[in-house]
């Protein structure tokens, strides 16, 4: 009996003992969390003056409950102010051509425009739920940073700094470029030259991109001493070199090769040879935000794996029937887990049926400038670099 009671007596002290113990904890979070748990209870009007001990067991309720209910994931990202707007605010350059212009009727066109309705189509099942939004290389982070643009699919090109020090992610490469120069043959410069050939030269560029860095590299690397002068956009630098002001023009080859093609006759010539840089460009967005990477990301994926096997806007209601099991998961059949993602079952299939795969969105704007789909713009079943992550 006597150890029964000193047992009891045990248990009662351990009792109160965590309860303290529990009561200073709670206590402490509070301190360490005060700001927060401010800023929370303004961001949802509470007028509550008491409530800070109540909010923070209502969260660490919601906490504890996460094991048992499913969460959203998508709480907090751009996916939720997108589809709540009902419209993509996506970045475009607005001048590059075969990726970005505007046409005569003011439609949106090239390369990069359609990859910013197929996120539309993904996300809001429209692929014209699109406001285009036009920057220059020195707005667009900033337009991200600010909320102007929820994407940029704007000829951005993936490097260390931006995807650190500058705060961005980047998506799937949709275009691996490469920069190169191009001047007039009447300025001394023929199909064969060379960054050797350039010593003395005026070059011009757009201000805040990656080819400032990249022409001042090869020039160092070469030996040779150049003026480089920087405008805002590239349509300032096509006027410029036409005025004669520029002897060399420089940004990616792909559009070097677009503004020769829309201002011919010319004598214009791009320098042959390597690039003298890499140019990976895709999607960029604002970081930590990965429901929002996941629904730019398996969009790009989705036109890839399309592609690849052969599923496009002309066979894709066949294919959600007869296509593969993979096929069948993309487009929304059996195991499809674009739901999960906090998007439409269907979302790829509408990417595919309203844009294309990615061959159909490559083929409406590049060929008929000139650039052709080869080398690293290929599946990697044919050598090159495109490759999606299974579906599945």
């Amino acid at each position: 009996m006597k150890n029964t009671k000193l047992f009891r007596l045990l248990a009662v002290l351990f009792a109160v003992t965590m309860f303290a113990a529990a009561c200073g904890s709670d206590d402490a979070a509070d301190n360490a969390d005060g700001d927060s748990t401010s800023s929370d209870s303004d961001a949802e009007g509470s007028d509550d003056s008491g409530s800070d001990d109540a909010g923070s067991d209502d969260a660490g309720s919601d906490d504890a409950g996460s094991d048992d209910e499913s969460v959203d994931l998508t709480q907090g990202s751009v996916l939720d102010e997108v589809i709540a707007r009902g419209t993509l605010n996506c970045g475009v350059s607005g001048a590059g051509v075969g990726f970005s212009t505007t046409n005569a009727d003011g439609r949106m066109v090239g390369f990069d425009a359609d990859f910013c309705r197929a996120v539309a189509a993904a996300v809001l099942g429209d692929a014209e739920a699109v406001n285009f939004v036009e920057l220059t290389a020195a707005e667009r982070f900033t337009a991200i940073q600010t909320g102007d643009a929820d994407v940029l699919m704007r000829n951005t090109t993936w490097t260390q700094s931006r995807d650190t020090d500058v705060g961005m992610d980047f998506g799937p490469t949709t275009y691996f470029d490469g920069q190169q120069l191009m001047a007039s043959a009447a300025s001394g410069f023929s199909s064969s030259s060379t960054v050797a050939d350039i010593d003395g030269a005026v070059v011009c560029t757009n201000a805040g991109t990656t080819t400032e860095k990249n022409i001042s590299d090869a020039a160092d690397a070469a030996g040779v001493s150049i003026t480089l002068n920087t405008f805002e956009d590239f349509d300032i630098v096509t006027e410029n070199f036409i005025a004669g002001a520029c002897d060399i023009i420089t940004t990616d080859g792909s559009a070097l090769v677009g503004r020769k093609s829309v201002n011919e006759p010319n004598d214009w010539v791009i320098f042959p040879g390597q690039p003298i840089s890499k140019e990976p460009l895709g999607p960029t967005y604002g970081q930590n935000d990965s429901a929002w990477a996941d629904a730019v990301n398996w969009t790009v994926y989705a036109t890839l794996i399309a592609d690849e096997k052969g599923v496009n806007s002309g066979n894709v209601d066949d294919m959600l029937v007869n296509g593969d099991a993979e096929i069948i998961r993309l487009l929304g059949g059996e195991g499809e887990l674009q739901t999960v993602m906090g998007l439409n079952a269907d979302a790829f299939y509408q990417v595919i049926a309203q844009v294309g795969n990615y061959g159909e969105i490559f083929d409406a704007s590049l060929p008929p400038l000139g650039v052709e789909r080869a080398g690293a713009n290929t599946q990697w079943t044919d050598g090159g670099l495109l490759y999606a992550p299974p579906a599945r």
